[in-house]
C-alpha cells in the first residue's frame, strides 16, 4: 500500500492545496493532509477551523485523512503513521531550491521515506496561502480572492475579514 503525507500549514487552504490532494489521491492508496503548527507563528483560522475547511473543501474519500502535527520533523511523522512518501508541491525556482535542500535533508534523516514533487498547472502556479492573505483586507478583495480559494474557505475568509 502507498501511502503519503501532504504537510503544510494550510492557512487558508487554496485552489492549490485542493489541486495537490487530487493529484496525490490519483498517486497513492492512502494520503493524509498533515497540518503542521508552529507556535512562533500567528494563524487567521485555528487548527480545527483548517481541519473543517479542508473536510468542506474536498469531496469525501475513504483514502483521504486530514490531521495536525506539532514538534516533530514530518519524516518522523511519516513513518509515525506508516507513510513511506511525503508530498510536494513546486511552483518556482525558490521553491525548487528549499524544496530539494529539504528533500536531502529528511533523507538524511530517515532514508526510507521519499519525496515525491508535484508541479501545478500555470493558471495556479503562483497561489500561496500567503499570496491569498495579502490580498484579503482592501476594498474589493473579495473579487480578486474568490477565485483562488475553494468556496466554503471563501465564505470564512469573509466572516473573519467582513
Amino acid at each position: 500500500m502507498r501511502k503519503a503525507v501532504y504537510a503544510g500549514s494550510f492557512d487558508p487552504p487554496t485552489n492549490g492545496h485542493v489541486w495537490m490532494i487530487e493529484e496525490g489521491l490519483k498517486l497513492f492508496d492512502d494520503l493524509t493532509i498533515a497540518i503542521g503548527i508552529n507556535p512562533g507563528k500567528t494563524y487567521t483560522f485555528s487548527v480545527e477551523e483548517r481541519i473543517a475547511l479542508l473536510k468542506a473543501s474536498l469531496p469525501s474519500n475513504e483514502h483521504l485523512q486530514i490531521a495536525d502535527f506539532e514538534n516533530r520533523f514530518l519524516v518522523d511523522y511519516a513513518q509515525g503513521i506508516g507513510a513511506q512518501y511525503i508530498l510536494r508541491g513546486i511552483r518556482s525556482e525558490n521553491d525548487y531550491e528549499y524544496e530539494r535542500v529539504m528533500r536531502n535533508i529528511n533523507a538524511d534523516i530517515n532514508s526510507n521515506i521519499t519525496t515525491i514533487f508535484l508541479m501545478p498547472p500555470r493558471e495556479i502556479a503562483e497561489l500561496s496561502s500567503s499570496m491569498v492573505e495579502g490580498l484579503v483586507g482592501p476594498e474589493g478583495w473579495e473579487a480578486h480572492v474568490e477565485e483562488y480559494v475553494p468556496g466554503p474557505v471563501f465564505t470564512a475568509l469573509q466572516a473573519k475579514h467582513g
